[in-house]
C-alpha cells in the first residue's frame, strides 16, 4: 500500500508540473522579456525627451546624461548612442558586442537617440524565471514525496496493526487492545473487530462453561452407574456374573475417559482460557490469604469490589496479578493498602485498582517499572513484568495509573450482559427413557 500511494502521488505531481509549470516557464520568460524591451523603450523614450529639451535650449548634450539612462541594479545594462542633427555622436555605457535588441527614437529635432541590450542578457532574464519554476518544481516533488511517505504511513501502519490484531484473534486473543488511528474508515474497521472480539470472547466463555457443565452432568450419573455395578459385583453369587459386571464397569470407566478426553480437545480448539470470573469472590480469597501478612506488619488491608461484576479473565492468571500487586504493596507501601473496582469507559469493562498511602514511585523507576530485572528495592523484577503479561494475555492491561502514592490499574474486559446463553447455545431436545423405572426403585442419581 505504501508504494501505490506513493506512486499514485509522484504521478500526481508530475502531471501538475507538467500542465502548470511548463506553460507557467514559457508565459513567465515571454513576460519578462516585453517587460525589459517596454523598458528600455521607455528609457529611450526619456532620453529623447532630455535631448529635445536641450536641443531647444542649446545646451551642449555630454555623456553625463547618457549615464542616467545606461541602467544599474534593476534594469538590463545598454549601450546609449545620441547623434545630433550636425551628425555629432555621444556614447555612453559598455560595448554591447554580438547579437543586441535595438530601440531607437527620432526626436522632433532630427536628433537619434539608440538604446543597444545585449540579447544574451535578455535572454539570462528569461533563463532565471525558467529556473525558477524548475526549482519550484523540484520542491514540489520533494513536498510530494514527503506527504506521500507520511500519508501511506499514516494509513498503512494501522492497516497492519488491524492485520496483527486478526492474527491474535485467530490465535485464541479475544481481546485485542484497539487503539484509534485518526483515519475514520479504519477506525470503524477496529471497532467492528473489538466488538467482534467481545462477541467471541462471550460465545467462548459461555461454551467453556457449557463445557464444564456437561462434564459435571456426564459425570455424575457415570459415577452413579459404576457405583451400582460395584454393588451388583458384591452381591453376585455367581462367578459369571461378577465377570459380566467387571467388564461392564470397566466399559463405564472407559466411558468416562472418552468423554475427558473429547471435553479436553473442545477446550484446546477453543483456544485461549478466558471465561466468567467472579471479582468479588476472587478478591475475597485474596483477603483471605493475605490479611495476616498484613496483621502482622502491622497495616491493614480493605477491599471495596462491588458485587455481582463478573470479567473475562483466566482465573489462575488473575489471582496471581492481584497476590502480585497486593504483595508488592505490603513490601514497597506504606499504611492501608485497599483493593477496589470501578467501571471502565462506556463499555461493560471493569478496572481493579490496587494503591496504598505509600511514598510511591520516584521519577526515574515508572517508565521502567513494568520492565524484566527492574526493581526498586531488593526483589527480582519479575513480579510486576510477569503480571502485566498475564493480563495482556487475556486481552487486558496493567498500568501504573498514580506515581505518589502508587495505584496500580488493571483494565478488564466485562462480560456483555446483552449475551444470555440461552440464545448463545442451541437447546438440545429432551429425551427421555423409552422404559419406565420399575417401581420401588430409586432414579439414577443426578
Amino acid at each position: 500500500m505504501r508504494r501505490r500511494v506513493l506512486q499514485a502521488t509522484v504521478a500526481a505531481v508530475t502531471v501538475a508540473v507538467i500542465l502548470l509549470g511548463f506553460p507557467l516557464a514559457f508565459i513567465g520568460a515571454q513576460i519578462v522579456r516585453q517587460n525589459e524591451v517596454r523598458e528600455l523603450e521607455q528609457r529611450a523614450a526619456g532620453l529623447a525627451r532630455q535631448v529635445d529639451t536641450r536641443l531647444e535650449r542649446d545646451i551642449e548634450i555630454t555623456e553625463g546624461l547618457l549615464e542616467l539612462y545606461v541602467g544599474g541594479e534593476r534594469s538590463l545594462m545598454a549601450s546609449v548612442f545620441v547623434i545630433t542633427p550636425e551628425n555629432h555622436q555621444v556614447s555612453a555605457g559598455p560595448t554591447v558586442t554580438g547579437q543586441a535588441i535595438q530601440s531607437s527614437v527620432r526626436t522632433e529635432n532630427g536628433a537619434t537617440v539608440l538604446l543597444f541590450v545585449s540579447r544574451w542578457d535578455m535572454l539570462w532574464v528569461s533563463a532565471q524565471v525558467v529556473l525558477l519554476v524548475i526549482a519550484a518544481a523540484v520542491v514540489a516533488f520533494v513536498a510530494g514525496i514527503g506527504m506521500a511517505l507520511w500519508q501511506a504511513n499514516r494509513l498503512a501502519a494501522p492497516l497492519v496493526y488491524l492485520a496483527a490484531l486478526a492474527e491474535m484473534m485467530g490465535a485464541g486473543q479475544v481481546k485485542p487492545d484497539v487503539r484509534r488511528s485518526g483515519v475514520e474508515e479504519i477506525d470503524q474497521v477496529a471497532l467492528e473487530l473489538s466488538r467482534s472480539a467481545d462477541r467471541m470472547a462471550a460465545r467462548l466463555a459461555v461454551e467453556r462453561q457449557f463445557a464444564s457443565d456437561a462434564s459435571h452432568q456426564l459425570r455424575t450419573p457415570l459415577t452413579a452407574l459404576s457405583m451400582r455395578i460395584e454393588e451388583i459385583t458384591l452381591a453376585a453369587e455367581t462367578e459369571e456374573v461378577r465377570e459380566e459386571a467387571r467388564i461392564a464397569l470397566e466399559q463405564v470407566e472407559r466411558l468416562a475417559d472418552v468423554v475427558d478426553d473429547l471435553l479436553g480437545r473442545s477446550r484446546q480448539a477453543q483456544g485461549g482460557t478466558t471465561q466468567p470470573v467472579d471479582l468479588l469472590e476472587l478478591a475475597e480469597q485474596q483477603l483471605e490469604e493475605w490479611e495476616p501478612t498484613f496483621r502482622a506488619a502491622g497495616r491493614d488491608l480493605e477491599l471495596e469490589v462491588e458485587p455481582d461484576v463478573e470479567v473475562l479473565a483466566t482465573p489462575g492468571a488473575l489471582s496471581q496479578v492481584l497476590a502480585t500487586l497486593v504483595e508488592n504493596s505490603l513490601k514497597h507501601g506504606a499504611g492501608t493498602t485497599w483493593v477496589r473496582s470501578r467501571p471502565s469507559g462506556p463499555g461493560d469493562g471493569t478496572v481493579l485498582e490496587v494503591g496504598d498511602s505509600g511514598d510511591g514511585v520516584t521519577d526515574e523507576l515508572a517508565p521502567r517499572i513494568f520492565e524484566r530485572e527492574v526493581t526498586g528495592g531488593r526483589g527480582t523484577g519479575l513480579g510486576l513484568a510477569l503480571a502485566r503479561d498475564l493480563v495482556t494475555a487475556d486481552g487486558g492491561r496493567l498500568e501504573l495509573a498514580q506515581r505518589r502514592p502508587a495505584v496500580f490499574a488493571v483494565f478488564l474486559a466485562g462480560v456483555p450482559r446483552s449475551l444470555d446463553p440461552e440464545v448463545l447455545l442451541p437447546k438440545g431436545s429432551v429425551m427421555s427413557s423409552p422404559h419406565p423405572p420399575t417401581p420401588g426403585t430409586a432414579p439414577s442419581p443426578e
